[in-house]
């Protein structure tokens, strides 16, 4: 994993199709208002700062504290961004306590856990290190994975499993949980998982779906997604882009859906004129955009990555 800025190795970051996503916002000398829903490690951010005019303004969004305080140094040189401690699910309260009513330029998403959340072990992220359970994006946030496992009913745990990990032996590690309580690291939890599953030929580890499925759980990850992408089709000027990349299939499937739905009219199809006003968005690439074999090699998670892109029309 390479760092994008190796002065703070606290902070490891690798920032995934950086330039893929950056070109789609057509953005070169712009003195629009872009947004930034997901700012992590501040490589989208700067690379924007660095194409758009000083009369132009990006907005950056995130709850993690670690995620700002390295992005804030990194983008510190740029007078033309501001950074806000707080979730994008909020993104039109925030914009209007800024005064702005449009986003005439463009919003990013790059979605899911950045490498840093994933590889710092008290984050308790990472069924490879030893921690409590956590996996909190935003640390002031009660509610965290401890929760889930040691209070979530049989039921409920087998029902986030298959949903948000598409795990197959959900039944299997969600009894074996029950069983076990009280669980309270992700050591404890990884070792279970382990122990309750067959042992099947496969490229990633037992563990894999089972954590993604919790974080998922823990930070709200698709429901807050798929609301604020609602809001931003609504923010956005006639003109503007949106750019989405995400890194697994419900995420990718939440934007293929919402982006196909409103390039349409959404009014029923027996419906003699139309009532909703017609499309609102016109799709860029009808397939996602993936990353290069060349970054692949460089980062191996980005070969995951999907970026789906539409105009406000």
């Amino acid at each position: 994993m390479i760092s994008d800025n190796n002065k703070n190795l606290d902070f490891i970051h690798y920032t995934v199709m950086k330039n893929e996503v950056v070109d789609s916002l057509c953005c070169e000398n712009s003195n629009k208002i872009y947004v930034d829903c997901t700012l992590g490690g501040g490589g989208h951010s700067e690379e924007i700062l660095k194409r758009i005019s000083s009369d132009g303004r990006l907005i950056a969004f995130d709850v993690d504290d670690d995620a700002i305080n390295f992005a804030s140094k990194r983008l510190e040189k740029y007078k033309n961004v501001t950074i806000i401690k707080g979730s994008y699910v909020d993104i039109d309260k925030h914009l209007d306590n800024l005064g702005i009513k449009k986003i005439t330029g463009g919003v990013i998403f790059d979605l899911g856990a950045s490498f840093h959340q994933l590889t710092k072990a008290e984050r308790g992220f990472s069924f490879l290190k030893d921690a409590p359970l956590d996996m909190r994006f935003n640390q002031q946030q009660d509610f965290c994975a401890w929760d889930i496992i040691n209070k979530y009913s049989e039921k409920d745990l087998i029902n986030i499993f298959s949903k948000y990990g598409e795990e197959r032996f959900s039944k299997r590690i969600a009894s074996a949980i029950i069983k076990n309580r009280p669980i309270n690291t992700t050591k404890e939890l990884s070792e279970l998982i382990i122990n309750s599953t067959p042992r099947i030929k496969s490229k990633i580890h037992p563990a894999t779906r089972v954590f993604q499925a919790i974080r998922i759980e823990v930070n709200n990850e698709l429901l807050n997604f798929e609301n604020t992408l609602l809001k931003v089709i609504n923010l956005v000027d006639v003109g503007a882009i949106i750019s989405l990349l995400s890194f697994h299939s419900l995420e990718d499937r939440i934007a293929k859906q919402l982006l196909k739905k409103y390039s349409t009219c959404r009014c029923d199809k027996y419906e003699p004129i139309c009532k909703c006003g017609g499309k609102l968005l016109e799709i860029i690439n009808k397939k996602p955009i993936t990353a290069t074999d060349e970054e692949i090699k460089i980062n191996p998670p980005s070969r995951s990555a999907k970026l789906r892109v539409a105009k406000r029309v």
